[in-house]
């Protein structure tokens, strides 16, 4: 084993350290938010105009298969807003981010591999019901023909978060700063915040924020330990596979799922109980995602 584990993270560093000032990291997150607002707001213009009535509402809480589709996709914008970003501000070449593309494919792929085969483990066990049946949502039938969409949906929205925090932020940070605490942990508790939604989790936000956090901070010592965002990417779809595709919560974001938990993300109970079974589950990708990518 070696005694830096981290070493790997200097090739997607590397690129950045000609440029490594803050104020550039700024402006690069001011840049990313004025294309992403533009874009969104381009796109819900033409929606407003041209969708059929009630997709503009179901647009933000993703509650039926069209309009949650686009939501996904429009996580586009953000991608699109980063390469921007680390084009004109950082002098990067924007697929840097992600890594050397082969390599990247091929950890992605190995990776997600050995999670789909602990998925299938995992079916084969008791159900985690909490104890009170699943809610059907889609049909079977329309939920396999909507399938590939899905999957490409999540695929962009998945890619594009870890994009923006794992690659442009962590990479930023950790050009300008050695001490992996910043790179690692800063990164993470933005991550964190944008999960904060008490509207909606009420007094749960705080414990879906930490549990945001505390994943935000395995993809990143992911991310670092195997040089490019392949991993990270693939724990991340596999986790937003699970959470937006089979077992979706009932206040938003349901749109393709095929049940609905019995229970909403305030429910201080079974949300809770469910929020420990989730993050072991999140601790045991990231191990299984090691083992993957262990050379």
């Amino acid at each position: 084993m070696t005694d830096r584990p981290y070493a790997a993270h200097e090739s997607l560093v590397a690129p950045a350290r000609k440029r490594a000032e803050i104020w550039r990291l700024l402006a690069g997150l001011v840049l990313i938010a004025i294309i992403t607002f533009g874009l969104n707001a381009a796109l819900q213009a033409v929606v407003y105009s041209a969708a059929p009535i009630g997709w503009a509402a179901d647009l933000a809480t993703g509650h039926r298969p069209g309009p949650m589709l686009v939501l996904l996709g429009s996580f586009g914008f953000v991608i699109v807003a980063v390469f921007a970003a680390a084009h004109l501000v950082q002098r990067r070449a924007p697929l840097g981010l992600i890594g050397m593309p082969g390599l990247a494919l091929t950890q992605f792929w190995r990776v997600l591999r050995l999670l789909v085969l602990l998925g299938l483990a995992l079916l084969i066990l008791p159900p985690y019901d909490m104890g009170v049946p699943l809610v059907p949502n889609l049909p079977v039938a329309r939920w396999l023909i909507l399938l590939p969409l899905a999957l490409v949906a999540i695929l962009i929205q998945t890619s594009a978060e870890e994009i923006l925090f794992r690659g442009y932020l962590q990479q930023a940070l950790a050009a300008r700063f050695a001490h992996p605490s910043v790179w690692l942990i800063l990164p993470s508790a933005l991550f964190a915040l944008g999960h904060f939604v008490p509207a909606e989790a009420g007094a749960n936000a705080g414990l879906v924020a930490i549990w945001a956090g505390c994943f935000g901070l395995l993809m990143a010592d992911l991310t670092a330990r195997a040089g490019t965002l392949g991993p990270a990417i693939a724990v991340h779809f596999f986790n937003n596979i699970t959470a937006l595709l089979i077992f979706a919560l009932p206040e938003s974001l349901n749109g393709l799922s095929l049940f609905i938990l019995p229970f909403s993300s305030a429910d201080t109970g079974l949300m809770r109980a469910w929020l420990a079974v989730d993050f072991v589950l999140m601790v045991l990708t990231w191990l299984v995602a090691r083992i993957a990518i262990r050379r």
